[in-house]
């Protein structure tokens, strides 16, 4: 009886559960990820051993995320295996377009079915029966991973693989297959060939990267996110317009503590593999510019985003107007990337029309967009202000379920984003501030000093941070698992566990 009760529950705890799917903070996944690190180290003298061993581990990982919706992967990547390999054997130039078309529209077609039929059902006034339980965790992110793979094997940038081992693995590797960051078989493919090397630098920073990471995902994000900022989204219009502007600034710093926080942990556990990840965010919040939060925030689908879809549509080659529009196009679609939803659709054009407007100031004052003019140090901190306040605007939208509000069919009402807006222009209400943050006291004054440090942290100087990054490197190995062992001690302590922001994207 005890026997097949320990079976019973072994079973539960390594089948897939939609109620709990495995994230890279789960418990079960350390224990993964440390056979993922045998397994290789045991195989480093054997490339295609290592990349079967560690794509198989990734495909136990993603099935134990996301079931048996797994299989639009395994369809994704042997279709675009056998195009690009397609458009890289043919000279004929008419069968390397239909060929690249047809990589494009079938991914498309699977990214629109699972997120967007129920939208576009919708917009048509036709009822659609939605697919959200079904629809493939991080879909968006290996169905842009593999268009980029086929465009870039099309424009010659790269030379289609002849393994579909390593190209399976490219598309499935798990770190960073759920949530990005967008890797570029470019970068990737040629390390697979390389033997597999993990220097005691790359040690180091790794393990510096995954515990950063989840002290901002688990410690101050989702902290700052249970007990602040979901508080004051809830039900916005029960607060003076002062408390939803510091919910809102909340929301800015939890979203990019979450998602920043996955990507250091996603590229931590590539280096302990002897994978290198380029950067996904670069303290963005510090910009001066929309342009500059741009090259800052989600790097990786930023720069996707320019290579792929600005540049193919034109880019700046037709004239000042036409590189106008291919912003804007550009713009609102990565924000309907994010999701199914007006919200997506409008946060995404306010930040193209906005791109817009300061490419027009760069001319109107004459400066180069590459090099911008140096401002003063006013100016420079004005500047700052001005760039978070607009993107602080544009995430009300972002994380809003509505633009304008609903009543459901219980008689509820939800507010939406013009609702909170209408609040923090119309209803500020400083004078009642005091009053209601005394009330509360007792559960703002944590959260609010975590949102105090995480500002601080993100305003610290680049060079202090990388002086701190290389002296943890350059520490006895044994220091490493005492840090994390604090920073785990820790979370364990707060007892939080929200999802990742960018799960559903």
């Amino acid at each position: 009886m005890i026997i097949g009760s320990i079976f019973h529950n072994l079973w539960a705890m390594l089948t897939f559960s939609g109620d709990s799917p495995l994230m890279i903070s789960s418990g079960l996944f350390p224990w993964i990820f440390l056979l993922m690190i045998a397994g290789s180290a045991m195989t480093r003298r054997n490339n295609v051993a290592r990349v079967a061993w560690l794509l198989l581990c990734s495909y136990y990982c993603y099935y134990k995320t996301t079931g048996g919706a797994m299989m639009w992967l395994i369809v994704v990547t042997v279709s675009d295996w056998l195009l690009a390999r397609g458009i890289d054997r043919t000279g004929n130039e008419t069968w390397r377009r239909m060929m690249v078309a047809t990589s494009v529209i079938l991914d498309l077609s699977l990214l629109a079915f699972f997120k967007y039929a129920g939208f576009i059902a919708s917009i048509v006034g036709s009822s659609f029966v939605g697919f959200d339980v079904l629809m493939p965790v991080g879909i968006s992110f290996y169905i842009f991973q593999s268009i980029g793979y086929t465009v870039d094997v099309y424009r010659g940038k790269v030379e289609a693989t002849d393994s579909l081992l390593e190209y399976a693995f490219f598309l499935a590797f798990f770190p960073q297959l759920v949530m990005g960051p967008i890797v570029r078989a470019g970068d990737m493919l040629p390390q697979l060939r390389e033997r597999a090397r993990v220097t005691r630098t790359m040690l180091g920073v790794g393990v510096w990267l995954v515990m950063c990471g989840l002290f901002k995902k688990a410690v101050l994000a989702d902290f700052i996110g249970a007990n602040f900022v979901n508080r004051i989204f809830a039900d916005p219009t029960h607060s003076p317009g002062i408390v939803n502007l510091l919910g809102v600034y909340g929301y800015a710093f939890k979203l990019y503590l979450d998602f920043s926080g996955y990507s250091e942990m996603a590229i931590g556990l590539s280096m302990l593999l002897g994978l290198k990840i380029a950067p996904n965010f670069n303290s963005p919040y510090r910009s001066a510019s929309i342009t500059e939060f741009w090259r800052r925030w989600h790097i990786s689908l930023s720069t996707w985003l320019r290579d792929y879809l600005y540049i193919s549509l034109g880019g700046n080659r037709k004239g000042t107007l036409r590189q106008n529009i291919n912003l804007f196009i550009t713009m609102t679609l990565g924000g309907l990337w994010h999701g199914a939803s007006w919200n997506f659709v409008i946060w995404g054009a306010l930040h193209g029309a906005a791109l817009i407007v300061h490419k027009w100031w760069m001319r109107f004052t004459g400066q180069d967009p590459r090099n911008p003019r140096r401002h003063s140090w006013a100016g420079h901190i004005l500047a700052v202000a001005v760039t978070f306040h607009f993107v602080c605007f544009t995430w009300v939208f972002f994380n809003t379920g509505s633009v304008g509000g609903y009543t459901d069919d219980a008689g509820f009402y939800h507010a939406g984003a013009l609702d909170m807006l209408s609040n923090i222009f119309c209803h500020f209400a400083p004078e009642h501030f005091g009053a209601y943050m005394s009330q509360f006291a007792g559960i703002y004054r944590q959260p609010l000093a975590l949102l105090a440090l995480a500002v601080v942290l993100h305003y610290v100087p680049e060079n202090v941070e990388q002086r701190c990054r290389e002296t943890f490197a350059a520490m006895p190995i044994w220091t490493y698992a005492v840090a994390l062992a604090v920073v785990v001690t820790l979370i364990t302590q707060l007892d939080i566990a929200l999802p990742f922001d960018y799960i559903t994207f």
